[in-house]
């Protein structure tokens, strides 16, 4: 109970102003529109410029712990893939679209502020190790099946540069790139530069949190609530269990696990709408997932906490 007053609450008291500000009409629909779009992209790509640019390469990219969190991931992708095409009946193209909703955790709007106050600071490298391959990882398969299903399985010599098109147009990723390039370039920025940066990324996790409840206003119980629940099975419950039973068998050390197991119990984050949007598929399954999904990580995310050492 302790963990769910003191991590869990404030983090989603937090989102819920938002949504209150929004709901009752105290902060405007288009507000919450521009502060998404200054946290997406300017304030969290700072964010996560900054975290890669200082991470200790050597130290932070455990195999384990890659190998734990995406394999999870992946499974998840293909019972979302597959649970929606054979079960639920759906079209490939919505699968896919299903699949995405599996497969991407709010790892930043969630994950590092749940990590953060759980176990502190510290904690966090473990966590952006995981994020610098997040966007890459799921963009890249997302994109590249769904153009594989859309072109009947003959995508030809177009399919590598609409991938990376797509992907490189992402603010997240060209942030994430912009940190390895500092970082293994081994150049110092100036004083001045990095704390403007800094006073960037103060602002990012906030900003998003409560923006994140305005956005969820405009999310309606629109879907099926049938392949909703079966997502938010697989995204809250699945994900992180194969996450911990992989990361047990490697013997992943502590820190390492708390944030993989955290990271992969992560409500579907905005970005499964905006795939879903991009392709025109799937979007009211995809918009209820992350307003149901949200909602049901309160007491989840408790759950996970409670079987972390």
């Amino acid at each position: 109970m302790q963990a769910l007053l003191d991590v869990i609450l404030p983090v989603f008291l937090v989102i819920g102003f938002g949504y209150l500000a929004v709901w009752r009409g105290w902060f405007s629909q288009a507000g919450v529109d521009g502060l998404m779009k200054f946290t997406q992209h300017f304030a969290i790509p700072c964010l996560l410029f900054m975290a890669i640019a200082k991470l200790d390469l050597s130290q932070s990219f455990d195999w384990r712990l890659l190998v734990s969190f995406y394999t999870g991931a992946l499974v998840g992708f293909l019972l979302g893939l597959f649970g929606a095409r054979y079960i639920f009946g759906r079209d490939w193209e919505d699968a896919v679209a299903i699949g995405f909703c599996c497969l991407f955790s709010n790892s930043v709007l969630l994950g590092l502020p749940l990590t953060e106050r759980a176990y502190g600071p510290d904690a966090l490298e473990a966590n952006f190790a995981i994020i610098a391959f997040h966007s890459p990882f799921a963009y890249g398969i997302g994109i590249t099946v769904m153009e594989f299903v859309r072109a009947q399985g003959h995508t030809g010599a177009g399919l590598l540069p609409r991938v990376l098109k797509a992907m490189f147009s992402n603010a997240l990723i060209l942030g994430i790139v912009a940190g390895f390039l500092v970082n293994l370039s081994g150049v110092t920025l100036p004083a001045v530069l990095n704390d403007g940066l800094e006073l960037m990324v103060r602002a990012a996790l906030p900003a998003a949190l409560f923006g994140l409840g305005g956005v969820l206003v405009s999310y309606r119980q629109d879907g099926d609530l049938r392949i909703v629940l079966y997502i938010c099975l697989i995204a809250l419950v699945v994900h992180p269990a194969i996450t911990r039973g992989l990361g047990m068998a490697f013997s992943l050390p502590v820190e390492g696990t708390r944030s993989a197991v955290l990271t992969a119990a992560m409500a579907p984050g905005i970005n499964s709408y905006i795939f879903a949007s991009m392709y025109g598929r799937a979007m009211r399954v995809a918009a209820t997932t992350v307003l149901v999904a949200t909602a049901l990580s309160i007491l989840t995310v408790w759950v996970w906490l409670g079987q972390l050492p």
